[in-house]
């Protein structure tokens, strides 16, 4: 595809992503969307279900859990009902619970697949957490069961409510400092020795390629908006350094993509260092983010100097228009077409690094 037809790509132009509450509000009711939130870890406990609860359209009516013992705990914070507590084994039950909306898939990524064409087939809306499956064939079964079922499927990427973020995709697309010559990025840190055992993101059944996946996703979706096109082949490689701790997955990726008239971007994720940013040379100047990819914390700069924008919860606004979208049956800025372009490029990665050559791509769908 040509440049012009990716800015016009997506239904909702993604700076009008903030505004939106203020441009539903007077047309919604006081109905909100009530949510099961499917997987309580971390991310679940300390970002979702917060964001949830100050949500002004949406409500956490219900859990879906294997540990028992995070139950109580769960109750008590959100005022949750004992009947809407459900396990895996039972989830497909909640078909008939009118408590629930919507499903948020906080799981590992290696059940994103399964628990979201459950929801569906239960006859629910889905926020999957990103990345949003291991493969480009479950991301069209998971779109498949959307259109089935016919409900919203919408991939929890939280950035496109960041306002430093959005400030650089509207930069880029907009050409406000011209076009790139160089990008780069990274999205790292150091894990390994202080995780416990049985952690899913040691393991490939569950994490599918380690960082690549759980943060070199970041890396891939901000050369996108970056660009504003689309790459026509990426060249791979990874290794692993501890082996005594990365048995399943390697520990360090890097890959160039290479853009139309011949550009060339460098990228990288690992669980063996730090780094967080996307930077890009363009006519006028530097521009990027550093750190870029943070729940909190970001900062950025232009060639005519630093951003400043107040931070905000990115995940509170991202609950609020996605269940807006959900609400007034509304296009979404992050549907699983986008998730799946992703994870074609990321499946891509591990195919140039495993046969040590350059994967071309096919034409873009989204």
């Amino acid at each position: 595809m040509k440049r012009r037809d990716f800015i016009k790509t997506g239904a909702l132009s993604t700076i009008s992503a903030v505004l939106v509450p203020s441009l539903f509000a007077q047309s919604r009711k006081t109905k909100k969307v009530k949510i099961a939130i499917c997987g309580l870890g971390r991310y679940a406990e300390n970002q979702i279900a917060p964001a949830i609860k100050e949500s002004e359209f949406a409500t956490l009516t219900a859990i879906i859990t294997a540990s028992n013992e995070k139950i109580p705990k769960w109750q008590k914070l959100y005022n949750i009902s004992s009947k809407n507590i459900y396990n895996y084994d039972n989830l497909d039950s909640i078909s008939n619970n009118p408590d629930i909306d919507c499903v948020y898939i906080c799981t590992p990524t290696g059940n994103h697949a399964e628990y979201t064409i459950r929801s569906f087939q239960a006859g629910k809306h889905v926020i999957c957490e990103k990345p949003m499956a291991p493969t480009v064939k479950d991301c069209d079964k998971m779109i498949e069961a959307a259109k089935m079922a016919k409900k919203s499927l919408q991939i929890g990427y939280r950035l496109y409510w960041d306002p430093f973020n959005i400030s650089l995709i509207e930069s880029m697309k907009r050409s406000k400092y011209g076009d790139w010559t160089q990008m780069s990025g990274g999205f790292s840190f150091k894990q390994g020795k202080w995780r416990g055992k049985g952690d899913w993101r040691l393991t490939k059944a569950m994490s599918v390629a380690g960082s690549l996946y759980d943060l070199g996703v970041y890396v891939v979706q901000s050369a996108f908006y970056s660009a504003q096109n689309y790459p026509l082949s990426v060249k791979a490689r990874s290794w692993t350094d501890r082996v005594e701790i990365y048995k399943e997955i390697p520990e360090h990726w890097e890959w160039e993509l290479e853009w139309p008239n011949g550009k060339i971007s460098k990228h990288s994720s690992s669980y063996g260092k730090y780094e967080n940013f996307i930077h890009l040379e363009t006519e006028m100047g530097k521009l990027g983010l550093k750190p870029a990819y943070s729940y909190r914390g970001i900062k950025g700069y232009t060639p005519k100097g630093d951003m400043k924008y107040i931070p905000v919860f990115q995940q509170k606004l991202q609950i609020d228009n996605q269940c807006l979208a959900i609400l007034n049956k509304k296009p979404n800025i992050t549907p699983g077409e986008m998730g799946r372009r992703d994870i074609r490029v990321l499946n891509a990665i591990m195919e140039s690094a495993k046969i040590e050559q350059k994967v071309i791509f096919e034409k873009f769908k989204f």
